[in-house]
């Protein structure tokens, strides 16, 4: 059963997934940290008054938390920023194979291919 329950894990990369899910977890404190101890502070300077976070108004007996909500809605856009550069700087785009069109049914193979995998017509 070890055994069985070994390939599973292997098979299915469970543990990849794993691993993944912990470095995610990990990068996302990092990022997190950088955005609220480097970042903001810098915002909170330029922000009038100092505590736009507590920028509230009541309309009855609600009371809406505008800043607070923007404060959550400008962390988003600054976190999601900073990955798509550490994204951006990491993930290099993959080659684009060169192709050919099939004179035949005009579906795009490899260049290399002599046969259509379409229309399977020679495409020398």
């Amino acid at each position: 059963m070890h055994g069985e329950f070994k390939a599973f894990l292997l098979k299915n990369n469970v543990v990849s997934l794993a691993v993944a899910f912990i470095l995610g977890a990990a990068v996302g404190k990092v990022v997190s940290a950088l955005v609220a101890d480097l970042i903001m502070p810098v915002v909170g300077i330029f922000a009038p008054g100092g505590e736009w976070r507590q920028l509230a108004f009541q309309i009855g007996g609600a009371k809406f938390l505008i800043g607070d909500f923007l404060g959550s809605v400008l962390d988003f856009a600054v976190v999601a920023f900073v990955v798509f550069l550490i994204a951006k700087s990491l993930l290099k785009p993959a080659p684009t194979p060169e192709t050919k069109t099939c004179p035949f049914c005009l579906e795009v193979v490899a260049k290399a291919a002599t046969r259509c995998k379409f229309c399977t017509q020679a495409v020398g």
